[in-house]
């Protein structure tokens, strides 16, 4: 049992975070993203997806 003050072994470390170009939520870094994590913009597949259909559309 944990005791009141102290610390989690299981507790994830401190990951990088940024917010969503096309939903405006916050989302933390992924594995997948280890190499090209200063390119990515959106936090799923469907919100970069959306948000070019809306470049197109005007």
């Amino acid at each position: 049992m944990a005791v009141a003050g102290e610390v989690s072994m299981h507790r994830k470390p401190e990951l990088p975070s940024k917010v969503c170009h096309g939903c405006e939520r916050g989302f933390v870094w992924r594995r997948k993203w280890a190499r090209c994590w200063d390119e990515v913009r959106y936090c799923s597949e469907r919100c970069r997806r959306d948000a070019r259909c809306a470049w197109r559309a005007g």
